[in-house]
């Protein structure tokens, strides 16, 4: 017999380098399966600390249950949290419920975000109701369930939605009250509305209203204070929760959360730039005063020598783009437009000054400038002088 290759992951179970298996992942099917066995397990004498263990068991402390269904007066939705699972499971019992299991079939499982989705859109529901008489109800809808990729395997999200259902009674019962006609008007009545009974009904309404409550009722319970103490307290550190910035931000989170912080100040520190060059152009001009004749009367005609840019600079004014096809665009496409108004500035200033800037001492007694300009009748011989010389 010839030996077998060698293969340099095996490790023999007698060798002394047996390694064994790492715990393999169930089924997500699975763990309906148990589930559905630790509910035939319950007992009469169950108490809230079974239902409690049951809960921990299969679902995630952060688990969430919802319920979606339509009734006489339209669509409803029921979400209640971890603290409240195992009432819900509880009440189905108490509603005169032998036994509860669910059905899945086609399910379809899907990994993402290090959790398990499975999406039944064949589950059903099974309860057997001995009271007020022996039915079968089938309640058909689909399952989407979430668990957690860990060990565990705990459930994290439950949803149920509704869409129909059907409760069977045997033939031998209508077999016995066939000459009864009261029994068999009270046969033909429904016992649930769609497939869950009165009791668990109320208590999903009740879950509304209790379970926004649960933080006032642990406060009033932990510290002793009275309902509207509680109340206060809880919206204050709510709101506090809500101001407070989230940690890990750098310093200038503020300015990250608002952008149009700096674009302000990159409108007000651009005219601040734009009057020191002006000032740099104006003092280059005042030393070159004897060269140029014009500036220096530039200087004569501007009063607002001190005019500070700065201090005239109103408010920002952003003016956003028209909207384009229902959409509006963002803030990197936003204008800045800045308005500067010199009241200092006066339209017939220096209209009357023509004697004093004529008799400035900068210019001279021959300078072209105190001469004053030919009229049109002393103008009109020159081209006729001009003609002999052709």
């Amino acid at each position: 017999m010839s030996n077998p290759t060698h293969d340099p992951f095996y490790s023999s179970p007698f060798g002394p380098f047996y390694r064994r298996h790492s715990p393999y992942m169930v089924q997500p099917e699975y763990r309906i399966y148990e589930m559905n066995k630790r509910l035939q397990a319950r007992t009469e004498e169950s108490d809230s600390l079974w239902w409690d263990a049951f809960a921990t068991e299969f679902f995630e402390e952060d688990a969430t249950l919802t319920l979606s269904f339509c009734l006489e007066d339209g669509p409803k939705r029921y979400t209640i949290g971890r603290t409240l699972i195992p009432r819900y499971f509880s009440t189905v019992f108490e509603g005169g419920v032998s036994e509860l299991y669910y059905i899945l079939k086609h399910s379809k499982e899907s990994f993402h975000n290090s959790c398990i989705t499975v999406d039944c859109d064949q589950c059903t529901m099974v309860t057997q109701h001995g009271k007020p008489m022996f039915t079968k109800v089938c309640t058909e809808g689909r399952l989407i369930l979430e668990f957690a990729f860990d060990d565990l395997m705990r459930i994290k999200t439950w949803h149920f939605t509704i869409r129909q259902y059907r409760e069977l009674i045997p033939r031998s019962i209508l077999a016995m009250h066939t000459q009864d006609p009261q029994v068999l008007e009270q046969l033909s009545k429904n016992i649930t509305r769609m497939g869950l009974t009165n009791f668990t009904l109320n208590y999903l309404r009740l879950c509304v209203i209790l379970e926004p409550m649960q933080e006032l009722m642990s406060r009033h319970k932990t510290y002793n204070l009275s309902p509207r103490d509680c109340l206060k307290t809880c919206l204050f550190q709510k709101w506090q929760r809500m101001v407070a910035p989230p940690a890990g931000h750098p310093q200038n989170f503020k300015t990250e959360i608002f952008p149009t912080n700096h674009k302000k100040g990159r409108a007000k520190a651009e005219p601040a730039r734009q009057t020191t060059t002006k000032r740099r152009k104006r003092k280059n001009s005042a030393s070159s005063a004897n060269s140029s004749v014009g500036n220096a009367a530039g200087k004569k005609r501007s009063p607002a020598t001190n005019f500070s840019l700065s201090s005239q600079v109103p408010d920002v004014m952003v003016v956003g783009e028209p909207t384009l096809m229902g959409g509006e665009f963002g803030d990197e496409d936003e204008r800045l437009i800045t308005r500067l108004e010199n009241t200092q500035y006066d339209a017939t200033n220096g209209l009357d000054d023509e004697d004093d800037f004529n008799s400035s001492p900068a210019l001279g007694n021959n300078s072209p400038w105190t001469t004053k300009p030919p009229t049109n009748q002393d103008s009109k011989p020159e081209p006729t002088a001009a003609q002999p010389s052709q």
